[in-house]
């Protein structure tokens, strides 16, 4: 019997629909799965969230990191770490892998600096299955939703962020999973799905 819950986490460059799937992925999976937000799902990573999103405050890369792994770090104690201890199964919209690719390769601070920060902030926490949601960065620019400060950065840093993440699966194929993002969200839900069960090993809908 697993000694700790399943951790899934859903990557991908801004408007790949990560927030839609974590939250149809929680109702399939039903009472045993928990969803969380990156920043956020604290009273801590809320505030961390509001600063970090507003397209008015200009942060420096190595703060913005530093932000980023604060919050993280009080998500993890406060509710992902009871929560797998709980044996349930939590989906994160977003987690270290997403400072990889933003602050450590786009803002250009170092993958394996960021990696090590985080390490330390999360207690050395990995996610058990990672889902990327591809999609080029311009038909994902074209998707509707309110900008935030790195959506109105432009294509460009969209675009290296891709880039890191397809390295960063590449490097670890155990864990992650690719998920073609450019189709409609029913569709792309039924590939999460069936990669989710696959790991979990639970029919959709099963309660602990």
């Amino acid at each position: 019997m697993a000694t700790r819950g399943l951790f899934i986490t859903l990557e991908g460059i801004d408007r790949s629909g990560k927030t839609t799937q974590a939250r149809l992925l929680q109702k399939a999976l039903g009472e045993r799965a928990l969803a969380v937000r990156e920043p956020g799902g604290t009273a801590v990573g809320e505030r961390v969230r509001e600063l970090l999103k507003d397209p008015q405050t200009e942060i420096g890369g190595p703060a913005e990191a530093l932000l980023f792994a604060a919050a993280r770090s009080q998500l993890v104690a406060e509710v992902i770490r009871p929560a797998l201890e709980r044996r349930m199964i939590v989906i994160s919209d977003r987690f270290t892998d997403s400072s990889l690719a933003y602050q450590g390769a786009a803002r250009g601070l170092g993958t394996d600096e960021v990696a090590t920060l985080n390490r330390w902030a999360t207690g050395g926490l990995q996610p058990d299955l990672t889902l990327l949601l591809w999609i080029d960065p311009a038909d994902a620019a074209r998707r509707g939703g309110e900008a935030d400060r790195f959506e109105t950065e432009g294509e460009e840093l969209q675009r290296r962020v891709a880039a890191t993440y397809d390295e960063l699966a590449a490097a670890d194929p155990s864990r992650w999973r690719r998920v073609a993002a450019d189709r409609p969200p029913a569709e792309v839900h039924a590939d999460v799905l069936s990669a989710v069960e696959a790991a979990a090993r639970v029919p959709a809908g099963a309660t602990a």
